[in-house]
């Protein structure tokens, strides 16, 4: 069996619907797999770069799951990924830790997904995936799970039910790989 490293990037997941649901079904589908919640390991973005490295080394398969902020990552995860993807660890003479391994982004928005070209504003993600040595092995996106939906009759079940919707797809990629 695949070793799969589950990255949560949400900023705040006591305050996430779709992120929320998706991790928990994954985690119930594929329980075998690790999830780091970065928000809850590192709040004041703090990264124990070692730890995490590690954590890195022994999956096969990483996944970045996040909520899309500003047509980007949270900025969590782009520290993340600042002071864990280092020379000499992922990149550089010596640099070959992350070499072989498959990278997914799963990601959600509030946006509808025909919105945007959303898989454009990974371009950056993509490049460090190929500069590490690593597979990009696609994308798994859900639109329309925003906060203010919340608010309206009948939306949260629909957010539930993309979430699920997201999850079973992101378990079917993984299963392919």
């Amino acid at each position: 069996m695949k070793k799969i490293l589950i990255v949560s990037g949400h900023t705040d997941m006591n305050d996430s619907v779709a992120n929320k649901a998706i991790l928990a079904k994954f985690a119930e589908k594929l329980p075998e797999s690790r999830c780091v919640y970065l928000d809850k390991l590192y709040p004041d973005f703090k990264i124990d770069s070692k730890a995490e490295q590690e954590k890195l080394v022994w999956a096969d398969i990483i996944i970045l799951q996040f909520p899309v902020f500003w047509f980007s990552m949270p900025s969590l995860m782009h520290r993340w990924m600042e002071d864990t993807f280092l020379h000499g660890f992922s990149h550089g003479y010596t640099g070959n830790k992350l070499h072989g391994k498959k990278l997914i982004l799963s990601y959600t928005t509030g946006a509808p997904i025909e919105a945007l070209d959303f898989d454009a504003f990974f371009q950056n993600i993509k490049a460090a995936c190929s500069f590490c040595g690593m597979e990009y092995a696609g994308s798994i996106s859900t639109g329309s799970v925003s906060y203010a939906m919340r608010q309206e009759p009948g939306q949260m079940d629909a957010i539930l039910r993309k979430a699920d919707a997201h999850a079973q797809r992101l378990i079917e990629l993984v299963h392919q790989l």
